[in-house]
């Protein structure tokens, strides 16, 4: 197990977390709307052994400066050059939520930019910007900010109604320091870049190994509507995980880290790789 330390790459757009060598297979992890790099502590700490193991910190979050303008396809972009500027070649990407949309929409135009990918949580598609559902969603996120509401004093409702049963306790309370952290114009911006996402019809050319988890508790990616989301994703492996809510690398740390380093064997065996 390797300590992650904080970094921001040359420059200073992206900031980080990593361990392990350079010239270890790149593992790069992408948290949510309400999370940080530093959510990412519990698996870069058990992979950086056998992987260059890194979580950013999305645009407009922690080390990282905002982007002019917020949208899944601009997000893309940046990952890809971030991706870059980390010398991560060939990477495995582990996307979480909208972590895994961001990663589904580089792969839409760079299909051969990773070796495996992760989604967990996430989905397909949010919706038109116009529907009724999608306006309720973002309403009841941003209403209490318009009505001077801050981060921090909306994390314990925000996280209580993330999570399922049993969460560990430390990863409860990351997950509130992450969601307080949030700067609000940033989680305004995320929050709106999902409005009108939909790549649905592109599922079929994710090529690459790719694993798909869901929880049964999760109210934001239903694991339903997960599952049906791996059934068009050619070399999709589906997991699903009795009582967890929508952080699942937080409420059950050893839990999901077993089921990804069961799939990372299972891809590198797939593959020929040596990770």
């Amino acid at each position: 197990m390797t300590a992650p330390r904080s970094l921001t790459t040359n420059g200073g757009r992206f900031g980080y977390e990593a361990a392990g060598a350079a010239d270890l297979p790149s593992l790069v992890f992408l948290h949510g709307i309400g999370g940080a790099a530093r959510a990412w502590r519990g698996q870069i700490d058990a992979f950086g052994g056998r992987y260059r193991a890194m979580a950013w910190d999305m645009p407009g979050y922690g080390g990282s400066a905002p982007l002019p303008s917020v949208s899944i396809p601009a997000l893309a972009d940046a990952l890809r050059d971030f991706l870059h500027q980390v010398g991560a070649v060939k990477p495995i990407l582990v996307g979480h939520s909208i972590g895994g949309m961001i990663v589904q929409q580089l792969l839409t135009h760079e299909p051969a930019i990773a070796h495996a990918v992760v989604l967990a949580q996430t989905s397909p598609a949010f919706g038109k910007p116009d529907g009724d559902w999608q306006k309720e969603f973002i309403d009841a996120r941003l209403g209490p900010l318009d009505r001077g509401e801050t981060m921090a004093s909306l994390a314990p409702k925000l996280v209580a109604d993330l999570v399922g049963d049993d969460a560990d306790p430390d990863g409860i309370e990351l997950a509130l320091d992450c969601m307080a952290s949030v700067p609000e114009a940033s989680y305004r911006a995320a929050m709106k870049s999902m409005l009108g996402f939909d790549l649905r019809k592109s599922l079929g050319q994710i090529g690459v190994p790719a694993l798909v988890i869901a929880g049964t508790s999760d109210r934001n990616a239903p694991a339903p509507m997960v599952k049906k989301m791996a059934s068009f994703i050619p070399n999709a492996t589906y997991v699903e995980l009795e009582g967890v809510g929508h952080l699942v690398a937080l409420e059950r740390p050893a839990e999901f880290n077993a089921v990804l380093d069961d799939f990372l064997r299972t891809a590198s065996s797939a593959t020929g790789s040596d990770a």
